[in-house]
């Protein structure tokens, strides 16, 4: 990146092995060779392959963050199933208490207050009272109830070789998941500034679902260079939105892509699920899926397909969404999303 003369084309293994299997069809390889193919392959082909431009530096810290971010609450949600697993072992009334949440802090910090079943029972009701609203719980009637429950609950086991190190674990998954989330919202923080920065914000601030967390991710997801997509299908294509279809003779295989960056295909994937309760054309496109049979994953991939189609338009010309423009557009094609106008009545 420090050097301008230089132009860098990314290439797939996959892409160097099968033009291998042209030349060597035994499978033999080795480093030198496959040098060689390699500079033959950028040589011959360039102008089918495309060089890599990054992004500008703030695009590109927000990309990191939100990638970064991701993976936290992956690990999140990886440790609270395995704390719940663990629960159910020796201790399912926690899970009751907790509404089966273990993600936030305050299911961490009550099970480091109380990691199994005699501790609980023995804690007073002014001290849980007092615990539930240091936590910004502070409904009486579900605090009553929590107590009520607690003190009313039989123990799912008494023996202690399993209770004394399950107790142990949980209190260190507790410890772990607690240590998370200050630093999930520092991430959160910095996404929120950096977003706040960026001059194609407003391109994705007002979408339909996309929310805090999604808005900067499908920004990033698009990059700062213009030049990057060259069509709509190019862009559904690296998103690993489009299928893949793979022809043989009268028959075709069309099935799911899978050589792409998961956590772009995710992104989109989960904007175009929550842009069906915001946006009544994304709503009216999504059961029209499922009234031809699609299950739910295959109707919000072909939701999210459209939605690409409008913000590589968005993004390519700088202009924001107007879901007005985009109805307009649908009423003039006559299409079945178009909204129904209603009729007048007869008097």
């Amino acid at each position: 990146m420090g050097y301008d003369c230089f132009e860098l084309y990314p290439i797939n293994p996959k892409q160097l092995d099968n033009y291998r299997k042209a030349f060597h069809p035994s499978g033999a390889k080795d480093d030198p060779s496959d040098a060689e193919l390699l500079c033959q392959f950028v040589s011959l082909h360039h102008e089918q392959l495309h060089p890599w431009r990054p992004d500008d530096e703030l695009t590109r810290k927000l990309a990191l963050f939100c990638q970064k971010r991701r993976q936290a609450i992956d690990a999140r949600t990886a440790l609270s199933h395995q704390l719940k697993s663990e629960l159910k072992q020796y201790f399912p009334l926690a899970l009751a208490v907790l509404d089966n949440d273990l993600t936030t802090v305050l299911a961490a910090d009550f099970l480091l207050n109380w990691p199994n079943f005699e501790s609980l029972t023995k804690a007073p009701a002014h001290k849980l009272r007092k615990f539930f609203y240091g936590h910004q719980s502070r409904s009486e009637e579900k605090i009553q109830a929590r107590i009520e429950r607690i003190k009313s609950a039989e123990p799912l086991t008494r023996d202690s070789a399993i209770i004394e190190p399950s107790s142990l674990t949980a209190e260190m998954l507790a410890h772990q998941l607690k240590d998370l989330a200050p630093y999930i919202a520092r991430y959160e923080k910095q996404i929120a500034q950096l977003f706040a920065q960026h001059p194609d914000r407003v391109l994705f601030d007002n979408l339909p679902g996309a929310g805090e967390q999604l808005a900067p991710r499908l920004l990033s997801a698009f990059g700062s260079d213009r030049d990057r997509f060259q069509s709509p299908l190019e862009a559904v294509t690296f998103f690993g939105i489009a299928p893949v279809t793979e022809p043989s003779g009268k028959s075709s295989w069309i099935h799911f892509r899978w050589a792409c960056s998961k956590f772009l295909r995710q992104s989109f994937h989960e904007f175009a699920g929550h842009s069906v309760r915001f946006c009544d054309w994304a709503a009216a496109f999504y059961e029209q899926q499922r009234a031809r049979g699609k299950g739910h994953h295959a109707a919000v991939r072909a939701l999210a397909y459209k939605w690409i189609g409008i913000l590589f338009r968005c993004w390519k010309t700088r202009q924001s969404y107007d879901p007005q423009l985009y109805l307009a557009a649908l009423v003039q094609r006559a299409s079945p999303l178009a909204p129904v106008k209603n009729s007048p009545q007869k008097t």
